[in-house]
């Protein structure tokens, strides 16, 4: 796991809260994940990156394999407004949301961890989102409730 070398210190500003993202593209996948990364890093304070996992699609299966991977990132947004953010930079980087729930996609922004809760069963139901998230949490010993 990739720390991010910034001097960025979690939990010294009133209402920080900690979240973990899960990452996923199949259309560019290398070069969206990057963009992602880059535009996170400066929007928000990313403080540390999962390793990049290659993976099979789940669901419709006639598409390319998907990259993924997991960002901790420091907010003081509510999660509702975070949510939001979330979506716009999947706006800016060319998502569009066709018919096909788990059609292709440029990139894939999702809320799995909020402070120390999991908030979707996306953690329990998929590797692709189990797997990076996990190697943050092992990582900066975070205990989370489910």
């Amino acid at each position: 796991m990739r720390q991010e070398t910034k001097t960025k210190q979690p939990g010294k500003e009133l209402g920080l809260r900690q979240v973990i993202i899960s990452v996923g593209s199949n259309i560019d996948p290398q070069n969206n994940i990057r963009l992602s990364h880059e535009v996170l890093d400066n929007e928000t304070r990313l403080l540390a990156v999962a390793d990049i996992i290659k993976t099979t699609p789940i669901g419709y299966t006639q598409q390319p394999d998907f990259l993924n991977t997991a960002y901790l990132i420091e907010t003081n947004l509510e999660y509702d407004d975070f949510n939001a953010f979330l979506k716009s930079v999947e706006d800016r980087l060319g998502r569009e949301r066709g018919a096909i729930k788990s059609g292709p996609r440029t990139i894939d922004l999702d809320i799995i961890v909020w402070g120390r809760n999991i908030v979707t069963q996306d953690y329990f139901n998929y590797e692709y989102v189990s797997t990076p998230v996990n190697q943050i949490l092992t990582a900066r010993q975070i205990s989370v409730y489910s």
